[in-house]
């Protein structure tokens, strides 16, 4: 007697979908940005808002400082279109409730960063400003001997 169907060994169908899915949500948003001209600088992330602290009509900050129109007004609170957002913490920054907005991301190389007051989102600048610094001091002078040896002792 012989089944009518097989079961495949070490296929998960729940995880080809899943895939597929991200896969699709990807090239769709990747589609969105491009259609508006704006340049995705973080293709992971995700953005929440607490409605519970939010000032919203009182202020609408994040509103304004959003440069892909990801966050809009709706029904009395400020809604998302994650799929416009690229993570940039423009919001984060501009509002002036903290812990309101958390934005977190991930970087090409693999590391998570967080926000939600803009003194995090300072901090995370004024490192990436200290990194560039430091990599142009070293492309001009790679080392203390060249150093000496360029400027005396």
């Amino acid at each position: 007697m012989t089944q009518g169907t097989q079961v495949s060994s070490g296929v998960d169908i729940f995880q080809l979908l899943s895939e597929a899915s991200k896969k699709k949500r990807k090239e769709k948003r990747a589609q969105l940005l491009q259609t508006l001209g704006i340049k995705e600088f973080f293709e992971e992330g995700s953005i929440s808002i607490d409605k519970r602290t939010c000032k919203g009509v009182e202020c609408k900050l994040c509103i304004e400082a959003c440069p892909t129109n990801a966050l809009y007004w709706k029904s009395g609170e400020v809604g998302v279109v994650e799929e416009l957002c690229v993570f940039c913490t423009a919001c984060v920054y501009n509002c002036i409730v903290d812990n309101c907005i958390q934005v977190s991301r991930k970087r090409p190389n693999g590391k998570t960063e967080k926000f939600s007051t803009p003194r995090d989102v300072l901090t995370l600048l004024g490192q990436i400003s200290s990194q560039k610094r430091l990599s142009r001091i070293e492309s001009r002078l790679p080392t203390m001997e060249a150093y000496l040896e360029r400027y005396g002792r």
